[in-house]
């Protein structure tokens, strides 16, 4: 069974909608009780960091996130709030990742990053099985994870970023999986696969 997180900041009806698609079980919850008989665990987002953590906190999501040892993946504003803090709002995160997200410079290009891209370079990690530099994926985001030590996968848009990020337990992809078609869905069923049969 997988648990998407219900905070208020999701994009849940498209996430449940994949899960659907590849017909794994899954709750839509803020119930700490249900996280915990979860598997695995999807952090969706969207929207602004700083009403989103708000949320996290109202339910104490964020302490069961920071404790929780299940699979997490991250989405798009999820994968943000693993990070330390962010640029937006001058806003705090999880922590569960160091560093800080930046705003893109929209003196060079335009701002959201709104649409498809590819990696500029995949690392070898259970998330980034069978994927390459060739696939598109589906992005909408103004802030970026800058490259760091948990990056699997970058991408390029105005510099280059973390499209993946992975630390323990925790993933977290900048692009949405639950929109980026048949490779979105290969992302996912990697995930399910570390979820259901980790080593």
């Amino acid at each position: 069974m997988i648990a998407i997180i219900n905070y208020e900041a999701g994009n849940l009806a498209s996430v449940a909608n994949a899960f659907k698609r590849l017909d794994e079980p899954y709750v839509v919850t803020d119930d700490i009780e249900k996280l915990d008989a979860a598997n695995g665990i999807i952090f969706p987002g969207v929207g602004h960091a700083q009403p989103a953590m708000q949320s996290l906190q109202k339910n104490e999501l964020d302490t069961w996130l920071k404790q929780t040892q299940k699979p997490v993946l991250g989405i798009c504003l999820g994968m943000q709030l693993l990070f330390e803090s962010s640029e937006e709002g001058d806003s705090k995160g999880l922590g569960i990742i160091p560093g800080r997200l930046k705003k893109f410079d929209s003196s060079k290009a335009k701002v959201p990053h709104m649409g498809w891209n590819t990696f500029h370079n995949v690392s070898n990690h259970p998330i980034a099985k069978n994927l390459n530099k060739k696939e598109y994926f589906y992005y909408v985001h103004s802030f970026y994870a800058p490259l760091n030590d948990f990056t699997v996968a970058s991408c390029n848009y105005i510099q280059d970023f973390s499209a993946i990020v992975a630390r323990d337990n925790f993933i977290g992809v900048q692009f949405h999986p639950e929109k980026s078609g048949k490779v979105g869905s290969l992302l996912l069923q990697n995930f399910l696969q570390y979820v259901h049969n980790p080593k």
